[in-house]
């Protein structure tokens, strides 16, 4: 699917991944570009920046009642929505000790955001016989996420949820994309992290996650990797899993004993 003439929805759109996909929208062309943040005042700024092809409308994605304003609007200024970009996500460090009200925001952003996005786009995609749903989702949802249990495990939910839509829906017009970057320079990555501090090794810019996003979506691939490597640890770990978490094991021994060197 092209982007020119089309309407776009982008949550957690104010900064990093979401902000960089919405300017590369409105460069290509797009009739309408929804910016979509919990932070209205960032949002609005950006949609400012942007001009006059671009809104923003405030919305927590964590709540089904902002998600359907956030559809109702966008339908209300355009009449459709063409692609929905389900952008937004957060993350808490922890294992075991992470609370039970972190686990359960986890799995309000990251998972439950998707569902009430599709519950709110899909029936007017399949009343128009098409539409595209963007998920950005994770590496961590197709490999792990050593510091993070609740990211690593709401990702492979988010995985797992747009298999599903494109599996029921790929037949009736609605394209589904899966996007699962490894580290990308925004404020998610925490140098402070020694997880995160080696994803640095390896991490492009959020204009450079933009620019595979959507040429991803021009082939309407499924699973959009900015980083082409992930798709090599994946067949690694589904070539022999027991293997593969060895190497992750040592991995996870490997960067606490560089963390504890550097508490010492």
């Amino acid at each position: 699917m092209e982007i020119q003439g089309r309407v776009i929805v982008v949550t957690g759109a104010a900064r990093g991944i979401g902000a960089a996909m919405c300017r590369s929208a409105v460069k290509a062309g797009a009739e309408l570009v929804v910016v979509s943040d919990r932070n209205v005042d960032e949002a609005i700024q950006l949609a400012a920046e942007l001009g006059p092809s671009a809104v923003a409308v405030g919305c927590d994605v964590g709540r089904e009642e902002d998600v359907q304003h956030l559809v109702r609007e966008t339908q209300r200024l355009s009449g459709r929505i063409d692609i929905f970009c389900s952008n937004a996500g957060i993350t808490f460090k922890g294992g075991l000790e992470s609370t039970n009200a972190e686990w359960q925001r986890m799995w309000d952003v990251n998972v439950m955001s998707r569902l009430y996005a599709a519950r709110a786009v899909v029936p007017g995609m399949l009343a128009r016989g098409e539409g595209y749903l963007v998920q950005t989702a994770s590496a961590a949802g197709l490999l792990t996420e050593i510091g993070s249990a609740s990211y690593s495990v709401t990702k492979h939910a988010d995985v797992a949820l747009a298999e599903w839509l494109s599996t029921c829906y790929g037949r009736s017009g609605i394209r589904v994309s899966c996007v699962c970057p490894l580290g990308v320079e925004t404020d998610m990555l925490d140098d402070s992290d020694p997880i995160h501090r080696y994803l640095h090794l390896h991490s492009i810019t959020a204009d450079q996650a933009a620019a595979a996003i959507f040429e991803g979506i021009a082939k309407e691939e499924f699973l959009i990797l900015p980083h082409p490597e992930v798709l090599e640890f994946y067949r690694m770990k589904g070539a022999d899993y027991d293997r593969w978490i060895r190497g992750m094991q040592r991995l996870r021994q490997k960067l606490t004993k560089q963390e504890q060197r550097r508490a010492a």
